[in-house]
């Protein structure tokens, strides 16, 4: 098992997407054979031999000097996520990196459950890599409801998105939402390509979703710290809020979400509203529980 295939993807599509004429090159005469960059023209911008890019092309790179790869982004023009992504798929190729394991989402500490709880008119989260959901207050559960409603847990935010159609509905920009998904799983893929829960996870997506391994395909990968999200929720309608990802120092591996309104807005009152249904719902709850307790005593 190892990331070879993945390596020689990931730098294959980010060649397809560059032209000569974007970085400085004739275009030559004719129909060329493939799109974008061929790996001659590659070799030639990042200042190696074509047989020596050829090779890390196949996969080879768990060994490749960092300035090297430095030049390779360059030349390939990748953002700042794609050269991450770049520089932790050569760490996964490195051969005391290739170690498959099964591992179990870590528990998220009381204290950070304690801090989303704090947060009463901002919806929170804490999700994994894999975009399980750790940990949620009240109105981030309120707010994410219809992810909740498949019984499975922990809730997934990519197999919601593709495996049930109420997402649909939920995001009013579906791709949009459908491309996030993939691109942090891709991201977090090369970061940990050995995570067997990340793969069984992307196999069962993979299997039964075409929108998934079209995505999939695509190697895209993204940074997801801050921007704005638009929902349909079933009892409040139309928000559209900001988001702040920030990862937890002392949670590896953990992002912790929250969300807020524009003050003055009216996704601020319908935030207002949504807290207010979680308030009653809960009361009813708690009614419940105490007529249950009452009626069995």
């Amino acid at each position: 098992m190892d990331n070879r295939s993945d390596i020689r993807e990931f730098l294959a599509t980010r060649r397809a997407k560059i032209t000569p004429e974007q970085v400085g090159l004739p275009a030559g005469g004719g129909r060329r054979r493939v799109p974008g960059l061929r790996r001659e023209e590659v070799a030639v911008l990042a200042g190696v031999s074509p047989e020596w890019y050829a090779r890390l092309e196949k996969g080879h790179i768990g060994g490749v000097s960092d300035s090297v790869l430095d030049a390779v982004a360059q030349a390939l023009r990748l953002d700042d996520a794609e050269r991450d992504h770049l520089y932790d798929l050569a760490r996964a190729a490195r051969p005391a990196s290739r170690s498959p394991r099964r591992r179990t989402s870590p528990g998220v500490r009381p204290s950070v459950q304690r801090i989303l709880d704090s947060m009463g008119t901002a919806p929170a989260l804490v999700r994994n890599g894999r975009l399980d959901i750790l940990a949620i207050n009240p109105l981030g559960r309120a707010l994410y409801s219809p992810a909740f409603e498949d019984p499975a847990r922990p809730a997934n935010l990519a197999r919601f998105n593709f495996l049930d159609q109420r997402s649909r509905d939920f995001y009013p920009e579906w791709n949009e939402a459908a491309n996030t998904s993939v691109a942090l799983l891709r991201t977090e893929a090369g970061r940990d390509p050995y995570n067997r829960e990340l793969t069984d996870l992307v196999g069962e997506l993979a299997t039964r979703s075409e929108e998934f391994r079209t995505r999939w395909a695509a190697h895209n990968v993204r940074r997801h710290r801050t921007g704005t999200k638009r929902f349909h929720h079933p009892v409040v309608g139309d928000v559209e809020l900001a988001f702040d990802a920030l990862e937890l120092p002392g949670e590896p591996g953990l992002t912790l979400t929250a969300y807020t309104a524009e003050p003055g807005s009216p996704t601020e009152d319908a935030l207002a509203l949504l807290a207010s249904w979680v308030a009653t719902d809960r009361h009813v709850d708690t009614e419940t529980v105490a007529a249950e307790e009452h009626q069995w005593n």
